[in-house]
C-alpha cells in the first residue's frame, strides 16, 4: 500500500515537473526569459522579433497511458472519492495550461507573419536591390573609362619617339614656339594677377539704397554737435581774421611785408608757386604742433573761450531755453545762407536789369580781352587789382562809409541785390498803393468836399484785409492804425470771462490807433467777433506771461478794463516789447491830454 503511494506521488510529481520544464522552454523561447510570474495577457503580450519566431520549437506533450491511468485511479477502489477528485483537478489545471501554451503559440506565428510583410514592404520602398544594379554599372563605366584612358596613353607614347625621329630638323622652330607660347601665358598670368582685381572694381553691380536712421531729439546731444560744429568752423573763421586783419592793416609791418612780397610775386609771375609754398608752410607748421610744439602764427591774438562743462541733469526751462538759443542760431544762420543764395540767382535770372546788365558787359569784355590778349598779361592785371583792391581800396573803403557808398561798384551790387522776401514785400507794397490811389481818385471825383486834398483823404482810409479799416470796426474815419501796426501784430486774444472754447481763444491781428486798442478776428468775416477797446477805458496795462513754466517774462499783454472781471490776455506775440511800448506810450498820451482837457 505504502509502494503504491509513492509511486502514484512519484507519477504526479513526474508529470508536474515536466509540464514546469516545458513551460520554461516556452518561456525562455517567447520572453527571452522572463518569469511565469511576469507574463502578460493576451492583448497586452508585445510584439515578437523576426529571430524569436524563426524556428518552430516541437513542444513535447506528455501523454498518459493507460497503465498510468491505472495507476492513478484509487488503490482503495471507489471509496476514496478525495483521491480521484485531486487526479481530475490536477488533469483540468494541466489541459488549461496546454490551451495556454497553445494560444501564445498562435500568437507568436501571427506576429512572425506581420513582421515578415513589414519587412518586404521595407525592402521594396528603399529598393536596395536596384541602388546595388546601378552602383554595379558604374563601376564598370569607370573600368572602361579606365581602360580607354590607358590606350590613350600608351598610343601617345608610341607616337612620340616616330614624331622626334622624323623631325629632328624642325626642334629648333618648334622650341620658339613653346617658348613664345611660355612667354605669353606668363605674361597673361602677370596682367591678371596684378590688374585683375582693378577689372573686378569696375563691375557694375545695382545701388544699395541705403536708409540712415535719425537719431531722437535730445539736450545733450544737440549741445554736443554745436561745440562740435563750432571746433570745427574755427579754423575757417581764423583764416577770416587772419585776412581781414591784413586788409584792415591791423599790424602795419605785417601788412606791408604782405602787400611788398604779393605785389613782387605777381610781377615776376611768381603768384601760384607763392600761394603753393604758403599752403606746404601752413601744413609744415601743424604737424609741429600736431607733435607737441608751442606755434602761434597769427596776426590777430587768439582769445581762448571759456568751455562750460556739460551739465548731466537739466531741468524743462533750462532745456527749452537751450532749445530756442539753438533755434535762433540756426535760424539766424539759415536766414544769412538763403539772402546770399538768393541774391546770387536774382543777379543772374536778371531780377534787377541795371545791375545785371553790368556783369553782362564785365563778361563781355573779359571775354575779347582772353580772345586777343596773352594770360600773362591778364593774371599781371588781375593780380595787380586784387592786390591794390584788397590792401589799399578796401582799407579806404572802411573808414569812409560815403566814399564806399558811392565808389565801391561790387558793394554797391551786392548791397542793391533783393531777396525774395524783400520782392515780396515791394510787390505787395505797389499793389496797395495802386489800389489806394485808386480808391482815393474814386473817392475825390464822387463825394470828396471842397478843401480837401488827395493826401488827406488818402490817409483818412486804411484797409485791412476784410475791407476798409473803419468799416470793420464800425469806428470815425479818422481812425486809423499808428504807423508803427500798419500792418498789425498777429496774437491771439484770451478772454477769460468766457468758458467756451471758440469764445475763450481767438486767433487774429491787433491794431493800434490814436484812441482805440483793436483786435480784428481771423476765423468770422463779423464784426461780433472783433474786439474794441477804447484807451481812457483801460484801468491796467502790463506784460504778461501765460505759462509759468517756459523761461522768459513771456510773449502776451494784460489788458483790465472795468467791464471784464479778468483782464483780456494778448498771447503769442512774437514782437510783444514793441506793442507794449506803443501801447502804453499812446495809452499815456491819451490818459494825459484827457486829464490836461478836464483840468
Amino acid at each position: 500500500m505504502r509502494n503504491q503511494r509513492d509511486s502514484n506521488r512519484h507519477v504526479k510529481v513526474k508529470q508536474k515537473s515536466a509540464v514546469l520544464n516545458m513551460l520554461k522552454k516556452l518561456d525562455k523561447i517567447r520572453f527571452r526569459g522572463h518569469k511565469r510570474d511576469e507574463f502578460l495577457d493576451l492583448a497586452e503580450s508585445p510584439n515578437a522579433s523576426d529571430t524569436e519566431c524563426g524556428d518552430e520549437i516541437p513542444v513535447k506533450i506528455p501523454r498518459t497511458s493507460a497503465r498510468d491511468n491505472e495507476e492513478l485511479r484509487d488503490p482503495a477502489g471507489p471509496g476514496t472519492i478525495i483521491m480521484a477528485s485531486g487526479v481530475q483537478d490536477f488533469n483540468r489545471t494541466e489541459s488549461d495550461r496546454l490551451n495556454e501554451i497553445k494560444g501564445h503559440l498562435e500568437i507568436a506565428l501571427l506576429e512572425k507573419h506581420f513582421l515578415q510583410e513589414e519587412l518586404r514592404k521595407l525592402r521594396e520602398e528603399t529598393n536596395a536591390e536596384t541602388l546595388r544594379q546601378e552602383l554595379e554599372k558604374e563601376r564598370q563605366r569607370r573600368l572602361e573609362l579606365e581602360q580607354k584612358v590607358n590606350e590613350v596613353l600608351k598610343a601617345r607614347a608610341e607616337e612620340v619617339p616616330a614624331t622626334q625621329q622624323a623631325a629632328k630638323p624642325q626642334t629648333q622652330a618648334n622650341g620658339t614656339d613653346k617658348r613664345s607660347h611660355t612667354v605669353c601665358s606668363r605674361l597673361q598670368k602677370w596682367f591678371c594677377d596684378k590688374f585683375g582685381e582693378y577689372v573686378e572694381d569696375f563691375r557694375f553691380q545695382p545701388e544699395e539704397n541705403t536708409v540712415e536712421t535719425e537719431e531722437p531729439l535730445s539736450a545733450r546731444r544737440l549741445t554736443e554737435n554745436m561745440r562740435r560744429l563750432k571746433r570745427g568752423a574755427k579754423p575757417v573763421t581764423n583764416f577770416v581774421k587772419n585776412l581781414s586783419a591784413l586788409s584792415d592793416w591791423y599790424s602795419i609791418y605785417t601788412s606791408a611785408i604782405a602787400f611788398i612780397i604779393y605785389m613782387n610775386a605777381v610781377w615776376h609771375g611768381w603768384a601760384i608757386p607763392m600761394f603753393l609754398f604758403l599752403a606746404i608752410l601752413r601744413l609744415s607748421l601743424n604737424y609741429l604742433i600736431a607733435r607737441g610744439w608751442r606755434i602761434q602764427w597769427s596776426i590777430v591774438p587768439e582769445v581762448s573761450e571759456p568751455v562750460e562743462p556739460p551739465k548731466e541733469d537739466l531741468t524743462v526751462s533750462e532745456k527749452f531755453q537751450l532749445v530756442l538759443d539753438v533755434a535762433q542760431k540756426a535760424q539766424n544762420l539759415f536766414g544769412k545762407m538763403a539772402d546770399i543764395l538768393e541774391k546770387i540767382k536774382n543777379l543772374f535770372m536778371w531780377v534787377q536789369p541795371e545791375i545785371t546788365q553790368k556783369l553782362y558787359i564785365a563778361l563781355w569784355a573779359a571775354f575779347i580781352a582772353s580772345c586777343f590778349l596773352p594770360y600773362r598779361i591778364i593774371g599781371l592785371a588781375m593780380g595787380l587789382y586784387a592786390g591794390i583792391k584788397f590792401f589799399l581800396i578796401d582799407f579806404i573803403f572802411k573808414r569812409c562809409p560815403r566814399l564806399r557808398a558811392k565808389y565801391d561798384t561790387p558793394y554797391i551790387i551786392w548791397t542793391s541785390l533783393p531777396t525774395d522776401p524783400q520782392l515780396k514785400e515791394r510787390s505787395n507794397a505797389t499793389v496797395s498803393r495802386r489800389l489806394q490811389t485808386a480808391a482815393s481818385r474814386s473817392y475825390v471825383g464822387s463825394n470828396a468836399p471842397t478843401g480837401i486834398n488827395k493826401d488827406e483823404d488818402t490817409s483818412r482810409f486804411h484797409t485791412t484785409k476784410r475791407g476798409n479799416f473803419h468799416e470793420v470796426f464800425n469806428l470815425s474815419e479818422n481812425e486809423r492804425p499808428l504807423a508803427v501796426c500798419e500792418n498789425g501784430w498777429r496774437c491771439c486774444l484770451i478772454n477769460r470771462d468766457r468758458k467756451m472754447p471758440t469764445d475763450y481763444i481767438r486767433n487774429g491781428i491787433l491794431y493800434v490807433t490814436e484812441n482805440y486798442l483793436c483786435f480784428e478776428s481771423s476765423k468770422s468775416g463779423s464784426s461780433k467777433r472783433n474786439k474794441v477797446i477804447k484807451l481812457t477805458d483801460i484801468t491796467d496795462i502790463q506784460k504778461y506771461k501765460v505759462l509759468s513754466v517756459l523761461p522768459g517774462s513771456g510773449m502776451g499783454i494784460a489788458v483790465s478794463t472795468p467791464s471784464t472781471q479778468k483782464p483780456l490776455v494778448f498771447g503769442a506775440m512774437v514782437h510783444r516789447d514793441e506793442a507794449f511800448e506803443t501801447i502804453f506810450n499812446q495809452y499815456v498820451k491819451i490818459t494825459s491830454a484827457s486829464s490836461n482837457s478836464e483840468s
